[in-house]
């Protein structure tokens, strides 16, 4: 376990546990969106990253309202995997001069931070429901839908557009 959080021991603490990760996963990606917002060359890519950070504004207000209902303080704890898959986008946008290939690269990166996010809200969902909190169960899962329905957006780009031009 790490310096600063508490061990593991139960369901509830894992939950929390998970809780407080994403909620630091999705406050780091709010600050990263707006470097890709500025640099996307594709209007619709754009639009997709732009309308993506309004959602994870909310996604975070939804966080903070989970942790209330299940009496806990809101508090994220740090997340390597995030960090790592946004550094490794920060990497791969500094190293690529094709305007065209750095959107391709970064709707990749976009989807890797989705499917990770798409795997913390289902594992919470299922915790919360073990613990029989179908209140905080229902609210994750809108985040969820909206996790999905923005992973397929960026597939239907880079199918229908993004990638072509880049190739």
């Amino acid at each position: 376990m790490g310096l600063f959080s508490k061990p593991i021991k139960t369901v509830d603490d894992l939950f929390v546990h998970t809780l407080q990760d994403i909620y630091y996963a999705e406050n780091q990606i709010t600050k990263a969106l707006p470097t890709m917002i500025e640099k996307a060359g594709d209007s619709r890519l754009g639009q997709a990253f732009q309308t993506h950070l309004k959602e994870t504004e909310n996604h975070i207000v939804r966080l903070e309202k989970v942790f209330s209902m299940h009496g806990e303080p809101v508090k994220g704890v740090t997340c390597p995997a995030i960090d790592g898959i946004i550094a490794e986008a920060q990497e791969i946008i500094g190293d690529v001069d094709d305007p065209q290939v750095l959107d391709a690269a970064m709707l990749s990166s976009a989807q890797a931070v989705e499917h990770y996010e798409i795997t913390r809200y289902g594992t919470l969902i299922a915790l919360a429901r073990q613990l029989g909190r179908e209140d905080c169960a229902s609210v994750l899962k809108q985040t969820l839908e909206e996790e999905k329905a923005t992973d397929q957006k960026l597939t239907e780009l880079a199918e229908g557009s993004v990638n072509r031009k880049a190739a």
